[in-house]
């Protein structure tokens, strides 16, 4: 066979979703010059590693919707108090609220606690699992607090049974008085069925302050816009926690978000209000 004489000018398009090493071996045949594209796409390694194990996140999208039947919308988690009482009045004082929380509130230990029963489930130590549920019951500082895990996490693992079934919901089935706490629930399914825990971490931190700010637009200091800007400004934070949660252990929970929990004391006895917490 003739070599052509004229060089063909060639370009050759390598497209790496991953960070994984690869060696690109360019055929002899393919005359010089030649021009050599790489196209690194910035993807979640988190979802790179669910996708390559045939894995899908649909599920999370479908437990932490609105749509899925735990009743989150009757819970504010005190932010009704504190709207009557002057501390939340517009999308600047909802949003350090909110930050307050990821760093000292209840969603920090939500996170941690999320982890721990994450990996219990995936290795199938089911007292670890049944240790953490009982540590997230304890762990409410208010009445209103436990009623609103531990309603939210029955009608989770209720529904969550009927149509994503797995060993780690049904031996939450031994928890003291049925009590099951939402963190808990959440995680149990997730690591049940083998979903990678950082992008799991994530949506249900992100689904806990969606549920929040979706409360604040029922009580009105802010509008559907701003809610969004609260949202996407989060994002990063909520990043990290779920970065700091994956490797924390329970001797770092703990918290001392006051304000958020003298809320939710004093929403038990609010004359008028539409949450249940």
């Amino acid at each position: 066979m003739s070599t052509p004489k004229a060089a063909r000018r060639d370009t050759i398009i390598v497209t790496i979703t991953d960070m994984a090493t690869r060696m690109i071996t360019i055929p002899t045949a393919i005359a010089t010059p030649t021009t050599i594209t790489i196209i690194i796409t910035d993807r979640s390694m988190d979802a790179i590693t669910a996708e390559a194990d045939g894995r899908s996140l649909l599920p999370l999208l479908l437990w932490l919707s609105p749509g899925f039947p735990v009743g989150a919308f009757a819970y504010s988690h005190g932010l009704e108090w504190a709207v009557e009482a002057g501390d939340i009045s517009d999308a600047k004082s909802l949003g350090g609220w909110l930050v307050e929380l990821l760093l000292f509130g209840s969603p920090r230990n939500d996170a941690i606690l999320f982890a721990e029963s994450f990996r219990a489930a995936e290795a199938g130590d089911w007292s670890a699992l049944l240790d953490a549920n009982a540590l997230g019951v304890a762990l409410s500082a208010s009445a209103e607090r436990r009623l609103e895990t531990t309603a939210q996490g029955a009608a989770f693992v209720a529904a969550a049974r009927a149509a994503w079934d797995c060993e780690a919901l049904r031996r939450l089935d031994q928890a003291p008085d049925g009590r099951i706490a939402y963190p808990i629930a959440v995680a149990a399914a997730a690591g049940g069925h083998g979903l990678p825990l950082g992008a799991s971490l994530e949506a249900f931190v992100l689904a806990l302050l969606a549920n929040l700010v979706s409360a604040a637009l029922r009580l009105g200091p802010i509008g559907q816009t701003d809610g969004q800007k609260i949202l996407a400004a989060l994002l990063p934070r909520i990043r990290v926690l779920a970065r700091e949660a994956q490797t924390a252990t329970l001797a770092d929970l703990g918290g001392c978000a006051f304000r958020s929990d003298i809320a939710a004391m004093r929403h038990e006895t609010q004359y008028s209000r539409l949450f249940r917490s």
